[in-house]
């Protein structure tokens, strides 16, 4: 049985839940290595089938477990590819409820039935997941919207569990050095933060709406537009928009829809998100995106929204072309950057920087065949990776799972050069702007000084100067003075000419 604690009694029926699904999966060997339960025998246990038996049971167990399992999905520089593979199969599956359950909270939301309020709506569910079910509906104007809303008392359960983890998360770490390397109440404090955001679906809204003015102007990206007046923390009404999954090619072609196309703008997209706008979709899974006719693309499911900074950015960015240029002097410096103080020596790395340029260098990037030599790499050297460059490689590995699957064979080398030239296009625009507004603005603060200084130079110049050595000096040093500063009036009139021009 788990252990507990009396501070948790409020919450003991779902520990005992979770102590029943834990036996009935066979995972009491799992929780006594990492101090949660007493002792168990392992002799028969198959490290095999662990993986597979821990997702099956936070799967049982809902969506805070199922989160934390996506969460560890990304740590592949903590966790064995077998575990890594199991986790990623976790998805948010549930089985949907009958309308009548969610109606009380809609009408809430709302201020009246949805009947009342919409031209038409659909009690059948279109779809479910665990924290949410969508329903279709028509407004006013014709348009069609779908109603994302929030399942009934879910946030109560999920704060519950959070308690929980959190309790076990401690007591894992107390106990056991191998829990202790995966740092499970850092774990937990991000599970937590993102759980939290989820339920609170203007959340999504907003992410929506960043996401859509970052690519406004580009008509091949569609973003559902949020009816944020009938929109609440449960309740998120946005455009409905009918595409196809990108699952395959053939699926595509079917639809009119070009797959090299899509592979291509699906890559830049997410390349633009994470390198150039440093907010980027934390999940591109087919089930979150939508190819539309004219070969456009939409996002969809904006819950997850991560964000990169501009420091991080650029490292990534210097990473991934001293990889494709087979530099591994550079790889081996960015992989020193990442590990930060205490990080393995520098000799290791770059024997690991070696062997992966000499393995990915050079050829066709392919990311999930990257990950699975660098990662196992970096945990044999003991180097782990900053959470949000985690989270950066998670989207890039889903991305081009996606994209090969429609277009076999696709390279993402190519289309991280086409992004680092957009980069550089806008670092450059940038910089052009700030340089132009802080020229100005200097002229302008100089300005008003300009004419009294040509008029004192002029008296100065006009002056009557005494013939000796030491005055022919000075009126020399007042003739150049004043040339310097004929010459610097000419300048800045250049200058502000050049600025106005650009």
């Amino acid at each position: 049985m788990i252990k507990t604690a009396i501070a948790l009694t409020r919450d003991r029926a779902r520990v005992a839940e979770i102590g029943r699904v834990a036996t009935d999966f066979g995972l009491d060997v799992l929780l006594a290595r990492f101090g949660l339960a007493h002792a168990a025998d392992d002799s028969a246990d198959s490290p095999l089938q662990l993986p597979d038996r821990t997702r099956r049971a936070m799967e049982a167990l809902g969506p805070t477990f199922v989160k934390l399992g996506q969460i560890l999905a990304t740590r592949r520089d903590l966790l064995p590819p077998a575990w890594i593979e199991e986790f990623e199969k976790l998805h948010s599956r549930a089985p949907t409820v009958p309308f009548d359950t969610l109606r009380p909270d809609v009408e809430r939301a709302l201020g009246a039935p949805p009947e009342d309020i919409f031209a038409s709506f659909d009690p059948i569910p279109l779809a479910a997941a665990s924290i949410a079910q969508v329903h279709r509906a028509r407004l006013a104007d014709g348009r069609e919207v779908v109603l994302k809303i929030r399942r009934a008392g879910i946030r109560t359960g999920i704060e519950a569990d959070l308690r929980l983890i959190a309790h076990f998360a401690r007591v894992a770490e107390a106990a056991s050095a191998e829990a202790r390397r995966l740092a499970p109440t850092a774990l937990v404090a991000q599970l937590a933060r993102d759980m939290l955001e989820e339920l609170d679906f203007t959340n999504e809204g907003r992410n929506a709406d960043r996401l859509r003015e970052d690519f406004d102007g580009d008509g091949r990206i569609v973003i559902p537009s949020i009816h944020w007046p009938l929109s609440s923390d449960g309740l998120l009404v946005m455009d409905y928009v009918a595409g196809v999954a990108p699952t395959s090619g053939e699926a595509l072609r079917d639809a009119g829809i070009d797959p090299r196309a899509i592979a291509e703008l699906g890559a830049d997209v997410v390349l633009d998100m994470l390198l150039l706008n440093g907010r980027f979709h934390g999940d591109p899974h087919p089930g979150n995106l939508l190819c539309l006719p004219g070969n456009r693309l939409a996002l969809l499911d904006l819950g997850s929204v991560g964000h990169v900074s501009t420091r991080r950015r650029a490292e990534f960015l210097s990473f991934v072309q001293a990889l494709i240029a087979g530099d591994a002097a550079t790889v081996a410096e960015t992989l020193l950057l990442w590990s930060g103080p205490g990080g393995p020596p520098r000799e290791r790395i770059q024997r690991a920087a070696d062997r992966i340029v000499a393995r990915h260098g050079g050829g066709p990037l392919v990311l999930s065949v990257l990950v699975v030599d660098l990662f196992p790499l970096l945990r044999e050297e003991g180097l782990l990776l900053p959470p949000d460059l985690l989270l950066i490689f998670k989207a890039l590995i889903t991305i081009d799972g996606v994209l090969n699957a429609v277009a076999p064979g696709f390279d993402l080398a190519a289309a991280v050069g086409r992004a680092r030239s957009r980069i550089l296009m806008s670092r450059l625009t940038a910089d052009r702007a700030t340089n132009i507004v802080t020229l100005l603005a200097e002229v302008d603060r100089i300005a008003d000084d300009v004419p009294r200084l040509l008029r004192a130079l002029v008296r100065r110049i006009d002056a009557p100067i005494e013939p000796d050595a030491g005055h022919e000096i000075a009126a020399s040093a007042i003739r150049s003075a004043g040339r310097w500063i004929a010459l610097a009036v000419l300048a800045a009139g250049a200058a502000i000419v050049a600025a106005m021009l650009a």
